[in-house]
């Protein structure tokens, strides 16, 4: 058991670190660039030093995603359409499999991850959170993993803060397991008050925010 600053405690065998979705395109340079989205890097990479599970997610989107703002002719980035599963913004293309952007960040501590969870890559469909598409009812198998592993809470890291950090934090709650969110390990995008909704949502789900851990 790792005692970190903050007093809690890091349990070997049933905590884990979720890192969300540290990829080129999300950083500076990239084609949906967080503000100062680098700036996570060292600190996560230190944050892994405390855990013994670690996994990581992908954004993974084949060319011409439905959640392309590129997809759907007069509309833009930022933008909100109709999907069969309900309200989604669209984005500027970002983590085309295969390509450089969508590689996570060339500084970021890949080998302690025991698992890569991709999402995002069915083209119909968008996916914010670890644990579902934002359908909300199709699994990503992360549950399962935990569950199997006797792993009891997630601790999440990444970006961004608001969007698919905030939907894997919620989802854990949803699904039973404890949520922390390392605020100093995230950066968000703020979009139309986006932070705020998820400060707010997620506290009433049970999310834990801190602002460090080590």
């Amino acid at each position: 058991m790792k005692r970190v600053q903050t007093g809690m405690q890091i349990k070997a065998n049933e905590d884990l670190l979720l890192i969300i979705d540290v990829q080129n395109d999300f950083c500076p340079g990239g084609a949906l660039a967080v503000a100062d989205g680098d700036a996570v890097v060292p600190v996560i990479n230190r944050l892994s030093g405390l855990f013994d599970h670690v996994v990581l997610t992908q954004d993974w989107h084949p060319a011409g995603h439905s959640s392309f703002a590129s997809s759907h002719p007069g509309k833009a980035p930022f933008e909100s359409v109709t999907m069969p599963y309900g309200p989604q913004t669209l984005w500027p293309d970002h983590c085309i499999q295969g390509t450089p952007g969508a590689a996570f960040h060339p500084g970021l501590a890949t080998d302690k991850a025991q698992m890569i969870i991709r999402k995002g890559f069915r083209p119909a469909i968008d996916s914010y959170s670890a644990f579902f598409e934002n359908d909300k009812t199709t699994p990503t198998g992360l549950a399962g993993y935990l569950r199997e592993r006797g792993l009891k809470r997630v601790f999440l890291v990444g970006l961004a803060t608001d969007f698919c950090v905030h939907y894997s934090a919620v989802d854990a709650r949803r699904l039973g397991f404890a949520a922390v969110v390392v605020d100093d390990a995230c950066r968000g995008i703020d979009l139309g008050g986006s932070m705020a909704a998820a400060k707010a949502e997620g506290a009433e789900a049970g999310v834990i925010r801190m602002a460090e851990l080590a």
